[in-house]
């Protein structure tokens, strides 16, 4: 019986079953701001799951917030998305609505 539980550790769709109760995304996400030049600011997400497309939720925003935004690859935190002006609380109303996290995985910084 052992066997078929340690099969079950690398099941592709394992997320997919456990995503009822617990959501596919595990770690925390980050989202902070960023002064830019005069009152311009951005906002950046990061911790998204690699299991989500980033450019199709940057296509999303986009689209709902009506602001520019793209993918940056980060040395240090790998991808993470960029969107203009100050989307604090768009972006962790449409990450719940959306169901890619929980409001407890979302760490907003900022001022």
């Amino acid at each position: 019986m052992s066997g078929i539980e340690n099969l079950k550790s690398f099941d592709p769709f394992a997320d997919a079953i456990r995503g009822d109760d617990k959501g596919v995304q595990d770690g925390l996400i980050h989202i902070r701001i960023q002064q830019r030049n005069g009152r311009k600011t951005l906002t950046t997400v990061q911790g998204i799951s690699d299991d989500f497309d980033k450019k199709k939720i940057v296509r999303a925003c986009k689209k709902d917030f009506a602001c520019n935004g793209t993918v940056v690859e980060h040395p240090e935190y790998g991808e993470v998305i960029q969107l203009q002006g100050d989307q604090r609380n768009n972006i962790c109303q449409f990450l719940t609505k959306v169901n890619i996290a929980k409001p407890e995985q979302l760490k907003v910084h900022g001022f």
